[in-house]
């Protein structure tokens, strides 16, 4: 199939998917004229890279997932030890975001939000 078709087929657009071969993440066939020809099985690659991507995986993290999605042999504790990594991440990440809510929360409260000048939301952002 084409890049329209596995674009249709995948959810991703044909960029994405360029820039997935072109990173080696991906590498469809090519036709006798140079163009190239994606398989169900890359079709199904796709889709597995979008869900990671989804999940917050990276690009070297979806690497890591497709070798051993391609590894029979392998081991289910190696692909929970990238889960287990990628939860502390994000749980991480939502400690630091709920540190901005609240601060920008209590900046939030402290302004009069009328037409007087002082402000400060301002004040802060300046180091005042």
């Amino acid at each position: 199939m084409n890049i329209g078709d596995a674009a249709s087929h995948s959810g991703l657009p044909p960029k994405t998917i360029r820039y997935y071969e072109e990173i080696s993440l991906l590498k469809p066939g090519r036709l006798p004229n140079g163009y190239r020809d994606y398989s169900q099985n890359d079709v199904h690659r796709l889709k597995f890279l979008q869900r990671a991507r989804g999940l917050g995986f990276s690009i070297d993290e979806c690497r890591n997932l497709l070798s051993l999605y391609d590894d029979d042999h392998r081991a289910s504790a190696d692909v929970k030890a990238m889960a287990v990594e990628k939860i502390g991440e994000i749980d991480a990440k939502i400690a630091e975001l709920q540190s901005l809510r609240d601060t920008l929360g209590r900046l939030a409260k402290s302004c009069h939000g009328d037409n007087r000048p002082d402000c400060p939301i301002i004040d802060d952002l300046a180091g005042n």
